[in-house]
């Protein structure tokens, strides 16, 4: 099955993305500190398992393991040197287990550089970095990069500005939201849903959305904002499972895969184009809210 180019078929039909990573390579063994995006290169295998897994769960397109894979969270490890070796693995294992009638949505997360604070990194030094992680990801098989977790503008925008310039591939961005006293949605760096639709959409994203930070009956508010600007660009939602609690010294996330499918018909109505996971979802989660929108007829 040939692929449509994705914020096409965004537009026709509810479609399925993955769920969770981190949490998922922590139950297969990644220590605190050690370095996620390595295991492409050491532990391939595992990391193929998980992407394989949430495709036989029935989402329609998959990340990569590449979320840390900018030179600056790499040469925190060491490997600032061995970017587009890693990024590249990342994309070829996604690539192989979605084959070629899912999509992959290379992850690329922030740099952890805030521009107004970082007298040492400027503007070309981040696009630098985006645009050597994009070329790996792209030279692995991505369809698109999935610039996601953002807080502040100027990153996401320079990241945009890397993919669209440097390759052919599709973007998506996202940023993370937390709710504030006052019931509004707010990102770390005080950014709303809609400055950061608008400022997505005007770096020339082809989807945006929302990921992290808040479970899916929050995320009904966000698309909604965000709807309010993002005309006919599809809208992406990859929402924890829950708000994270402390129990017994851990951080565990409550909804299991029937709380999030009880709000597929809110998030759908509410405009969204692409559904998934985040933080404390699995294959489960991805099942349940698959099951979910094919009841709807979406």
């Amino acid at each position: 099955m040939a692929r449509n180019r994705l914020a096409i078929e965004a537009k026709n039909r509810l479609l399925i993305s993955d769920g969770a990573w981190g949490t998922f390579l922590q139950k297969k063994g990644l220590k605190p500190g050690e370095c996620p995006e390595r295991w492409c290169v050491d532990r391939p295998d595992d990391v193929y398992d998980i992407a394989r897994s949430y495709i036989d769960a029935g989402a329609d397109m998959v990340e990569t393991n590449s979320f840390g894979g900018t030179r600056y969270k790499l040469a925190h490890f060491g490997l600032g040197a061995r970017v587009g070796e890693i990024n590249e693995a990342a994309a070829r294992i996604s690539r192989r287990a979605a084959g070629e009638a899912h999509w992959v949505i290379a992850s690329m997360g922030p740099t952890g550089k805030i521009l107004v604070t970082d007298d040492e990194v400027g503007e070309d030094d981040l696009l630098a970095a985006f645009k050597e992680q994009a070329i790996g990801l792209e030279k692995g098989g991505a369809d698109a990069v999935c610039i996601e977790t953002m807080s502040a503008i100027d990153e996401a925008v320079l990241a945009v500005k890397a993919v669209r310039e440097h390759t052919s591939l599709e973007v998506l961005c996202t940023f993370t939201f937390e709710k504030t006293l006052d019931g509004r949605y707010r990102s770390m760096m005080g950014v709303t849903p809609v400055e950061a639709a608008q400022a997505a959409l005007k770096a020339g994203a082809h989807i945006i959305g929302a990921n992290c930070g808040n479970g899916l009956e929050r995320m009904v508010d966000i698309v909604g904002e965000m709807k309010t600007v993002s005309g006919e660009v599809p809208i992406l939602v990859h929402a924890n499972a829950g708000l994270p609690r402390i129990e017994g010294g851990q951080t565990v996330f409550p909804d299991s895969p029937e709380d999030m499918a009880h709000w597929v018909k809110a998030i759908a109505d509410a405009g969204v184009g692409i559904l998934g996971g985040c933080c404390g979802t699995s294959p489960d989660h991805i099942r349940a809210l698959k099951k979910a929108v094919l009841a709807l007829g979406r």
